[in-house]
């Protein structure tokens, strides 16, 4: 299957670190608050069978520019950046894939910049802030509030040991899984990726202003929204109120996922993707 390829591309807004794989037409794959490596990413896997994968560090994530000034860890400013990798690698259009918040920026991109993608696949994401659900496991209301908010507030911590960072994760990635004793089945590989706090914690201001579902008809790619039917980060009803609102728009919901359907029905969601990216 080949590896990553790291890369470092020179672009009117700076530097931003990328890690290429894959064959194919050109997918752009990124995550708000993510910190990637070499070592990849499950989402950014599904794609690489198929496509060539440009998986982004975002400004501030991993080795790429860091802000110089706060509003430059903004989703907006985040697109400003993608859009200049795109040009500086060449491509007049690429497609956009995102998962949870990685997802969130897709639906900007698509308000935005739809004249920029071939494609946009929208994963376990919402047009609008999800915390207002009380289906949301960062709604105070939701039986597994605060023990979420417990590990996150340890992740962000920059003085714990790596051990302790590996159990947090897996103990937050368990929520989120529809069967979590099949943990371990699901994250088999040896990915490493991290969490940049200071995009988290400004995502974290963001979102309780972010609503752009009125906006949702300014996307006119072509557009793959996917949920699993027990997603308790971005319930599915976000899923289906986009679907309603996105004029070329179709949803696919996976009945036996919570918020990591691409490695809860694998099978399911690889072929979804690849019909609707092999479709004219």
């Amino acid at each position: 299957m080949g590896k990553w390829i790291k890369k470092n591309v020179k672009t009117s807004r700076g530097n931003f670190e990328i890690f290429i794989k894959g064959e194919g037409e050109p997918v752009c794959v990124t995550h708000l608050y993510s910190s990637f490596n070499e070592s990849g990413d499950y989402f950014a896997d599904t794609f690489t069978e198929s496509n060539k994968v440009i998986l982004v560090n975002l400004r501030e994530a991993g080795n790429s520019e860091k802000e110089h000034e706060p509003y430059q860890l903004s989703m907006l400013e985040a697109l400003f950046d993608l859009e200049a990798i795109r040009e500086t690698l060449g491509y007049k259009m690429w497609s956009f894939a995102g998962h949870s918040t990685g997802g969130m920026l897709g639906v900007l991109y698509g308000i935005y910049f739809s004249n920029s993608l071939h494609k946009l696949i929208i994963v376990g994401a919402a047009a609008r802030d999800y915390t207002e659900s009380e289906n949301c496991i960062y709604n105070e209301k939701h039986e597994s509030f605060a023990y979420m908010q417990q590990l996150l507030e340890g992740l962000k911590s920059k003085d714990i040991s790596e051990t302790e960072r590996i159990n947090l994760t897996e103990n937050r990635t368990k929520l989120s899984l529809k069967k979590p004793k099949k943990f371990n089945d699901y994250f088999s590989k040896a990915i490493n990726k991290k969490m940049c706090a200071e995009r988290l914690n400004f995502f974290n201001r963001e979102l309780v202003i972010f609503d752009v579902t009125k906006k949702l008809q300014h996307i006119i790619c072509p557009t793959l929204i996917i949920c699993g039917r027990f997603d308790v980060q971005c319930p599915v009803e976000y899923s289906i109120e986009m679907n309603k609102s996105i004029p070329k728009s179709s949803l696919v919901v996976l009945e036996y996922s919570n918020h990591y359907p691409f490695l809860e029905e694998e099978k399911h969601f690889k072929n979804s993707v690849e019909s609707f990216l092999l479709n004219p």
